[in-house]
């Protein structure tokens, strides 16, 4: 297979794991033993397909934000609601820098105003 292919493969293979771990937050009846069970389920996708280094900033940040996913199912509180808050506000820093590439900045905007003097 490809580098490129390979790279691809582990790029959808992480982007799943952080869209799924959001969806399990996100929820109104969040329960703490589904979320570790579901989260370390999705993980043994992630161990399934070969690493591939990932220079962007974006994809080094969700490698981090996925450590730190583990690392909380790991070493938590009693009722995981501080861990639940600091992944959401993660999740949400993570989706602001992915989307950051996206908006565009006028570049002649200084030129299209023209008051007639």
């Amino acid at each position: 297979m490809h580098e490129k292919q390979l790279r691809i493969r582990y790029i959808r293979v992480l982007e799943k794991f952080f869209t799924r771990t959001v969806s399990l937050l996100k929820l109104e009846d969040f329960d703490e033993e589904l979320f570790k069970k579901r989260t370390l389920k999705n993980f043994e996708d992630i161990k399934r397909v070969k690493a591939i280094e990932l220079n962007s900033k974006y994809y080094t940040q969700l490698l981090n934000y996925i450590n730190q996913v583990l690392y909380f199912i790991d070493n938590h509180s009693e009722t995981f609601e501080n861990e639940r808050d600091t992944l959401l506000k993660e999740a949400n820093l993570l989706q602001k820098e992915r989307n950051k590439n996206s908006y565009k900045k006028d570049k002649h905007k200084n030129s299209k105003f023209d008051d007639g003097y």
